[in-house]
């Protein structure tokens, strides 16, 4: 069962004190993060002139996909014929975080038609399911692609009663909160796969 919000507040708490601050996440070092502090205030970065857009992994022979590409079976959660689920093989700050890839490497916008709808459906399925555990307040799916043109579908829950670890933010709370106990999360793991074995594939956490 995931930790309840009094759970987490107290693993932060312990972590860096009553009045303590989380470190900053990873995304801070990264040259997109877009806040910097200028005479003690945080604002926007400057935005550089327009640049070439990077070539992602996939989409030449120049960028192809590393051949360890494939999702490690030690990481997978739960698969069928043409889908993967895995996390990202370790406890994080948020309670679940999965990535849901097809087999076929193939990006958003050029599924067929068949694999876009079972996409819809193990989506539904999957939010259901996270949901529905208990301390969970709701469960955020994104989409990046601009590093690779193998589709990624992120699912991102987040802890009920932390009311700051809300909206598309929950991302960067998800790096800077202390994670849980490996094995609650090892047996949610394996409840998701098993609840969504049920309409196929098969349970591998």
């Amino acid at each position: 069962m995931p930790e309840s919000a009094d759970e987490v507040y107290a693993r932060i708490q312990e972590t860096v004190g009553p009045d303590g601050r989380l470190p900053m996440p990873l995304q801070s070092q990264w040259n997109i993060f877009p806040w910097e502090v200028v005479d003690g205030e945080i604002v926007p970065k400057v935005i550089p002139p327009p640049g070439t857009e990077a070539v992602r992994k996939g989409d030449d022979d120049a960028h192809p996909f590393a051949e360890d590409a494939e999702v490690d079976a030690d990481r997978l959660v739960w698969e069928d014929e043409h889908w993967t689920l895995s996390h990202p093989g370790r406890p994080t700050g948020l309670p679940v975080v999965l990535t849901l890839t097809p087999k076929v490497r193939v990006d958003s916008g050029v599924l067929s038609d068949d694999l876009a709808s079972e996409m819809g459906r193990i989506m539904n399925r999957l939010v259901r399911i996270i949901e529905n555990l208990p301390h969970i307040g709701r469960v955020h799916v994104h989409r990046w692609g601009d590093s690779t043109s193998h589709l990624q579908v992120w699912f991102f829950a987040r802890t009920e009663g932390l009311t700051n670890v809300l909206g598309p933010l929950a991302t960067e709370w998800n790096l800077m909160i202390p994670p849980g106990s490996e094995k609650v999360w090892r047996e949610d793991l394996h409840t998701i796969a098993l609840k969504l074995a049920n309409w196929g594939g098969d349970a591998r956490a």
